[in-house]
């Protein structure tokens, strides 16, 4: 099976503008990005996808595969979509632009879950809460799971509630395994009432009845949302 990887990376941001090549390190995130994820041994391929010019020429000018997407979309995934269907593949992954430290292990990971059964259509991440505040940071998106490792629910509130003290508490990270024919049925179908009440779009897969299977991993998932995360980020690599 051919797996191709696709980055979403547009420049506008409303509250980091330019944040794919802001600097970490002296090297731009993106590349940071790109190269933590071509170790991953599933992927085949690699590719950012890129509404900017400039995004553009700094991915060619480090090596990398760029598809220049002039297009307005509405979020990251039908941008991924609009490229997936100019190529050949049987798998796409969806990455974040501003998770510069994600784990190829884990990226592996979630592509296997979807590779070896048949019956999976998308996969994801998720991994333990282990501070406080995350679990009541709505920027943190957490997730509650069922006996198979499907989402049952994910939602910017801690779920699920805690009625006793043995907390069992994950946080999703926001990484998508799809099979390439459901990454378009996904992308053509309206958005959902829950989606937009949370603004979360993997809603959308729930509430038209497909399960998302959701792997477990240890790697906590470091995005990039402000300057103050580009610190810690920097911080960790040196």
């Amino acid at each position: 099976m051919k797996v191709v990887g696709i980055i979403p990376a547009r420049y506008g941001s409303t509250r980091f503008p330019g944040k794919p090549l802001a600097l970490i390190n002296d090297k731009p995130m993106i590349q940071h990005t790109y190269e933590r994820a071509l170790k991953a041994k599933r992927i085949d391929e690699l590719i950012v996808a890129t509404d900017d010019d400039h995004i553009f020429e700094v991915v060619q000018g480090f090596g990398g595969e760029a598809v220049l997407t002039f297009t307005i979309f509405k979020s990251g995934t039908d941008r991924v979509a609009a490229v997936a269907r100019n190529i050949e593949a049987d798998i796409i992954v969806n990455l974040q632009a501003d998770e510069p430290l994600i784990d190829p292990s884990s990226i592996d990971q979630a592509i296997e879950a979807v590779a070896e059964d048949p019956q999976v259509k998308v996969s994801t991440l998720k991994c333990r809460i282990k501070k406080e505040g995350e679990l009541i940071d709505p920027n943190v998106v957490k997730v509650v799971t069922n006996k198979k490792g499907e989402a049952l629910y994910f939602s910017r509130a801690p779920i699920p509630y805690c009625f006793r003290e043995n907390r069992l508490h994950y946080k999703h990270i926001g990484l998508y395994v799809f099979r390439r024919d459901f990454l378009f049925a996904f992308t053509d179908l309206p958005p959902s009432a829950l989606e937009e009440t949370e603004g979360l779009e993997q809603l959308r897969i729930l509430e038209n009845g497909y399960p998302i299977k959701v792997v477990e991993t240890e790697y906590e998932g470091i995005g990039v949302d402000t300057r103050e995360d580009l610190e810690k980020v920097e911080a960790i690599l040196s």
